[in-house]
């Protein structure tokens, strides 16, 4: 048997799924259209500050085979996340990330609710 060592820095990860999470919206789910929920977001970059390494997961994209990348990203930075990493439903780049990363927690309006952290 082999014991994965893939990540042996010592930080706890975590996966923190975008719409409806740190952001909603005000009528259709038009990306460009999110609104950041700052409060939410506050409560990810305080993990953030306490040593985790956030990756943003999201869908987006994944249905449509859309590359929401460089949205995604500018949202984030625009909005003040700190993240370590993101992965988008649909990349159009030999360059992504693994569809499925190692991680200690997810945060995800379909799997632990953002309140009860």
């Amino acid at each position: 048997m082999r014991e994965s060592k893939r990540y042996s820095d010592g930080k706890k990860r975590a996966l923190v799924d975008i719409d409806e999470t740190i952001s909603t919206y005000p009528g259709k789910r038009i990306y460009e259209l999110a609104v950041p929920l700052k409060d939410n977001i506050a409560k990810i970059n305080k993990l953030h500050f306490e040593g985790w390494h956030i990756t943003y997961w999201t869908a987006r994209g994944a249905s449509s085979k859309v590359d929401t990348y460089e949205l995604t990203i500018n949202q984030l930075d625009e909005w003040g996340c700190k993240y370590d990493d993101l992965i988008v439903g649909y990349r159009d780049s030999s360059e992504c990330l693994p569809t499925k990363p190692h991680f200690d927690m997810v945060i995800d309006d379909k799997a632990k609710r953002i309140e009860e952290i």
